[in-house]
Parts: C-alpha cells; sequence; structure tokens
C-alpha cells in the first residue's frame, strides 16, 4: 500500500491530476473514520462520502488525510516520469489566467476578464442556423479526414477571391481549430534540432509548439517603437543551415501589428536566398483589420506560395471560437503530411461545424455585414483604450492596427514596493497585483516573449472596458512610477 499525507483545506486547489481511482480514509482524533471517493482531476474533485463509524465526529479544515492507493497486497512503486518532450513545454499562460479568472468569477468575486482572445458577440444567426440544420437533417457523421469536399472547395474560393491564392481542394486540410492546423504544419515540417524563427511578441504557443517537435525556437525581439514588425535585418542575421520555418502573424497576437507589403516583400527575398526555409503565415486575425492598414497574404508575394503555408480559420472574425474548426493551405507535399498526422491524432473536423463554417464563407467578402459589424465595434473599443491609456504617466503605446488586443508598456511601474502587496518586479507580478486590487485579470507580457507589456483583451463589450480603466487608474495611483516620466 502507498501512502502520501495532505492537508484537507488544500485538496480542491491541487492541480496535479488524477488518473487512477482512489480511496481516501479520514482519521480524526476520535479515532472514528470515514471513507471518500473520486476519481478523475482534483481540480473538479467529486467526493462522495459515506460513514464507517456509528459516532457522529464534527471535522475541522485541519484535518490530517492519508490518501491511499487500493493495489493487490505486492506493494510495487509506480514510474511517474513523463516524456522529456512535454517536460520541456510550458502550459499556456493564457489558458491558466482565464481560467482562474473564471473560477474567481464563479465564486461571486467581480472580477473583469479581460484575458482571452474570444469575441464577445454571438455567432452570426445565419452562421447558427446551417449548424442546427446539419443536425436535424441528420448530418451527423464522420466526414473525410480532409475535411467535406463542399468546405475546401469553398476555401479555396475564398482564398482566390480575397487573397489571390489559388489552391485545389486537396491542398486545404480543415481541422479542429487553427492552432491544431499550426502544430501539426511544426510537427511535418520539423526535424529534431531544426530551428524556428519568432518573432517577439509572439503568441504563447509558438515556442511550444516548436519544442514539441524537438525544434528549437528562435526568438527575433521587435520594439515597441517601431510597431513590434520584425526587422528583416536582424532576421538575416539569424539564418544558418538550421533554420526550417519562420512563425509570422498577421494581424499579430498579442500586439495587434499589421506587416505592411512592403515589409512582408523585403522579408521575401530573405526569405528566398535559403532553400530550406519555409514560412508559416497565421492569418487568423485577416478580417480584423482598421483601415487604412490592409492585409497582405505573405505566399501571395512573388517567389513564397511553393515555401509557405497559410493557416486561418473561422474563431475570431466570425466568433465561432467553441466551433472549434480552422484549416491550413499550401502545396500538396506539406499538406499531405498534415493530413497524415491528422488522421492518426483526432481525425476530421466536426461535420456540424464544417456545415456552419461553408455558411460563414457565404456571408460574403471579408465576411459581409456581421463582421464588418463586430470590427466596428472592435474599433472603437480601441480608440477608447488608447486614449486612456494614452493619458496616463510611463505608459508606451503602439496603436494595434488589427485583432483587438492592446499590448502596453508599463514597466516604468517595474521596481516598486507596495504596501500590503509587495513587489512589482515585472509583468507578472504587476498583472497579479492588478487581478487583486482592481479586479481586472489581463495578461503578463512575459508569457509572450516580452516582459516590458501587458496585454489587454478588447473583445468585451465597451461599457465593461470603461470599468476597467477606472479600476486599473485607481489602482496605479498606489504605485509610484520607478522611472521618471
Amino acid at each position: 500500500m502507498a501512502a502520501a499525507a495532505v492537508n484537507s483545506s488544500s485538496i480542491a486547489s491541487k492541480q496535479a491530476p488524477i488518473v487512477n481511482d482512489y480511496s481516501l480514509r479520514i482519521h480524526s482524533d476520535s479515532h472514528s473514520f470515514r471513507s471518500l471517493s473520486f476519481s478523475s482531476q482534483l481540480q473538479s474533485l467529486s467526493l462522495s462520502v459515506k460513514n464507517t463509524g456509528s459516532k457522529r465526529v464534527s471535522y475541522s479544515h485541519e484535518l490530517s488525510v492519508v490518501v491511499r492507493a487500493e493495489r493487490s497486497s505486492d506493494s510495487m512503486e509506480v514510474d511517474i516520469s513523463l516524456s522529456p518532450r512535454v517536460n520541456s513545454v510550458k502550459p499556456s499562460k493564457t489558458v491558466a489566467i482565464t481560467d482562474q479568472a473564471t473560477a474567481l468569477a464563479q465564486a461571486g468575486v467581480p472580477v473583469i476578464r479581460l484575458a482571452a482572445g474570444e469575441p464577445d458577440f454571438d455567432t452570426p444567426s445565419v452562421i447558427a442556423e446551417a449548424g442546427i440544420n446539419a443536425i436535424r437533417e441528420g448530418y451527423t457523421r464522420y466526414t473525410p479526414n480532409a475535411g467535406t469536399m463542399e468546405l475546401r472547395s469553398a476555401i479555396c474560393h475564398k482564398l482566390k477571391e480575397e487573397n489571390g491564392l489559388s489552391y485545389t481542394p486537396d491542398q486545404i486540410l480543415v481541422s479542429n481549430g487553427a492552432k491544431q492546423s499550426i502544430l501539426q504544419a511544426v510537427l511535418a515540417v520539423c526535424s529534431p534540432g531544426d530551428e524556428v524563427l519568432i518573432p517577439a511578441p509572439f503568441w504563447v504557443s509558438y515556442p511550444e509548439m516548436a519544442r514539441l517537435a524537438d525544434a528549437n525556437p528562435v526568438v527575433l525581439p521587435t520594439r515597441i517603437s517601431e510597431n513590434f514588425l520584425l526587422d528583416p535585418k536582424l532576421l538575416e542575421s539569424k539564418l544558418n543551415e538550421k533554420s526550417r520555418l519562420l512563425i509570422l502573424c498577421s494581424p499579430s497576437n498579442p500586439t495587434g501589428s499589421v506587416y505592411p507589403h512592403n515589409l512582408l516583400e523585403e522579408i521575401a527575398r530573405i526569405v528566398a536566398k535559403h532553400p530550406r526555409l519555409l514560412v508559416l503565415s497565421d492569418e487568423i486575425y485577416e478580417h480584423i483589420i482598421y483601415s487604412p492598414a490592409t492585409h497582405t497574404s505573405f505566399a501571395s508575394l512573388p517567389g513564397m506560395w511553393d515555401r509557405t503555408l497559410t493557416v486561418n480559420g473561422f474563431s475570431k472574425a466570425f466568433a465561432m471560437t467553441g466551433w472549434r474548426l480552422g484549416y491550413i493551405a499550401g502545396p500538396t507535399h506539406f499538406v499531405s503530411a498534415c493530413n497524415k498526422i491528422q488522421s492518426q491524432f483526432t481525425s476530421g473536423a466536426s461535420s456540424i461545424s464544417q456545415k456552419a463554417a461553408v455558411a460563414a464563407l457565404g456571408l460574403g467578402y471579408a465576411g459581409g455585414e456581421a463582421v464588418s459589424i463586430m470590427v466596428k465595434a472592435f474599433r472603437e473599443r480601441r480608440d477608447f483604450l488608447v486614449k486612456s491609456f494614452g493619458e496616463l504617466n510611463g505608459v508606451k503605446i503602439s496603436e494595434p492596427q488589427g485583432a483587438f488586443y492592446l499590448f502596453l508598456d508599463f514597466s516604468s511601474y517595474y521596481g516598486v514596493e507596495v504596501d500590503g502587496f509587495g513587489l512589482i518586479s515585472g509583468s507578472e507580478s504587476l498583472c497579479r497585483y492588478l487581478l487583486d486590487k482592481a479586479q481586472v485579470a489581463l495578461v503578463p507580457g512575459d508569457a509572450f516573449g516580452d516582459d516590458t507589456c501587458i496585454r489587454i483583451s478588447y473583445a468585451a463589450a465597451l461599457s465593461t472596458l470603461q470599468a476597467a480603466v477606472e479600476r486599473i487608474r485607481k489602482a496605479l495611483v498606489h504605485i509610484k512610477s520607478a522611472v521618471p516620466v
């Protein structure tokens, strides 16, 4: 029998998942016992209590709990080690903070949640109805692994009309979200020891995906004074025979920056000099863009079609995050490799979601009126936040040209000891302070490779953002800027 002692007051907060069923025996000073059983993960703990003694006992939070795995009489050690590949990967900080904020809100704490990258709009009714009709009509079975021919053909049409890209359906792979599309692409093209070049600030998952492929992420820092855009000279200086994949995201998460056409052309000229180098162009925010900025698909540049993997999806522009649907387009050889991985990984995406996606692509150029209404609201929110934070001393801003994030430099507030809280040493402690004192959930910039900043998602109602700004202002009053402004 194996045993581990834990404090009962900490049971609900344990994060390590329990993968087997266990029996607990709780011992009190009265020498009476109760048995509890649970399964799955501790954070979703479900307890059933059964008295095994006849005496009623009052239990305090200080009870000592002994957890014993019920096994055979032969005692055996269990190897609980994990794959080095998994151990090298960091958990998503955006997911962790979002979950924490959600838990606080469910507990009655009035937290304003501005951490998640999720539109606050409902899926347009035409799209939702298409999904409902798919269920009613019995369209609930497996689809081809790569996606339905109907949807892949519609994607080809969209890419031709909106992006100037010519693909055939066999060069399209539909997956369970753009995140899956990106991971499968990295796994398909990278070998152990290859380098994946990632401009920073970056989406939190890019470096971890490289590590999952046994590749090495190479971070290319950018500056807020240059709108967080990659310097082609820096890129050129980092390229070598191990360079396999350059990841570009425009419009960008977390900065909202949009790569202008001429800068992409400079990058393309550099890429063309390195035969092994491929480009993964993450274009999931392409329709959430603010004039006069315009979107350019990297694969449309001269000589780049053959070496570009274009990723897009339906989550952001069409407010379809829960539908879990994305896609990758590229040369047949690479897309076929991604298809092979998916066939052994998840198989095809949801049949219902695919029917809804066809309806989404039928809304018109760039999503038609339904998307333009959302983009107009996002722009209004952006303008409010840029003006509001621009009035705060010591805050540096790069005005986003797309997506729905504001990446603000708050580094002038670092290095300050706050009464009742402690030292504000960087983006993570500042975000903890704002969650504690202002009850606003934001994401620290160190998760995105830039500790000077914090990310605010303005995928929330304008009234909610107004309340958040007021709370943040009041909380910052207690911090004296460490750097004169």
